[in-house]
């Protein structure tokens, strides 16, 4: 081992399955070799002599039972002698975070068609479109319609590889999915103004009821197998935004009931949206697909650059003492 350089030692690690009798800092140039070829290395250790190693290491695992100073230096800390743990916690990790994703998805595109929708009524309407306690009601309802995320499946393509946090996909989401809600926004506005010759109070209580139907109950197109809390919540969410009208905190809200016509408009509208989100949806993922193709495979002269950065970087980073 100590005979060995870096170059050597880089070769022999893909045929290598132990080494034996190494010191602490051989442990630790060995993960160093095995970091520079673009891998990510764990490394399991419980004494003082594994605390290097533990910290050059991507990830460090010690013990309950290791040294202080083990412990210290290891990212994660056994508590069972289990390493089945780890699968578990790296699954249910990439669980939470894709349950987070689509509460940022959604809540991104919902919140930028509401307000694409509120700037364009403000150009034509002489009063506020909605007070703002019913937005800070109707924010209310869709954040407690949004509660029971966690508890939803996660397709099992989501759990097979690691998840990155992707703002430009985000931002993209968002820039299809906020305006195809606001479109149906201007529709409720000219449904209330037009054919209904809706006040103040009732083009405001109109508005609400659409909206938060369209937040919430959009959770079933944007999710294939939601799970029972996820068809239960939602809806109750929706439903207690259409009754809130009829009830005795409709004249503190500033609600005011709405007639059946609306509700039975308001039914194909709905129907209406969920099937453009659909449709867009699909869109959406085969342009997505279709960007995600992987880049070409270098050629030799890229290689080789790569190999000489990668052989002179260590140099470059640990410059070694002047001597006289």
């Amino acid at each position: 081992m100590a005979a060995l350089d870096d170059k050597s030692l880089e070769a022999a690690l893909p045929g290598t399955t132990v080494f034996a009798r190494i010191t602490p800092e051989q442990k630790s140039r060995i993960i160093k070799v095995a970091r520079r070829t673009g891998k990510d290395v764990g490394f399991l250790g419980d004494g003082v002599n594994d605390a290097v190693a533990l910290h050059h290491a991507d990830v460090g695992i010690s013990v309950e039972s290791g040294s202080d100073v083990a412990k210290e230096a290891a990212d994660v800390v056994l508590l069972d002698k289990d390493l089945g743990v780890l699968a578990e916690g790296v699954m249910e990790g990439r669980r939470i975070f894709a349950n987070t994703m689509k509460y940022v998805l959604m809540a991104t595109s919902s919140n930028f068609g509401n307000m694409f929708s509120a700037a364009g009524a403000s150009v034509f309407l002489t009063f506020l479109p909605m007070l703002p306690s019913q937005i800070l009601l109707n924010n209310l309802l869709y954040n407690a319609g949004q509660l029971v995320i966690p508890t939803d499946r996660v397709d099992p393509e989501a759990l097979s590889r690691p998840a990155a946090w992707d703002v430009r996909f985000i931002r993209r989401f968002m820039a299809v999915f906020g305006p195809v809600s606001s479109i149906f926004d201007f529709l409720t506005f000219w449904i209330m103004l037009s054919l209904l010759h809706a006040g103040h109070a009732e083009f405001r209580t109109g508005w609400f009821v659409e909206s938060i139907a369209t937040q919430t109950l959009v959770i079933y197109v944007i999710r294939t197998r939601p799970s029972l809390p996820m068809l239960l919540v939602p809806t109750g969410a929706a439903l207690i935004g259409a009754i809130l009208p009829y009830t005795g905190l409709a004249a503190l809200l500033g609600f005011t009931p709405l007639p059946v016509s609306f509700f039975l408009l308001l039914t194909g509208l709905i129907l209406a949206y969920l099937l453009l989100v659909e449709v867009a949806k699909a869109r959406f993922y085969q342009v997505v697909s279709r960007a995600a193709v992987p880049p070409p495979a270098p050629t030799r002269a890229e290689r080789l650059e790569r190999r000489l950065r990668r052989r002179v970087g260590r140099f470059i980073r640990h410059p070694a003492p002047a001597t006289r």
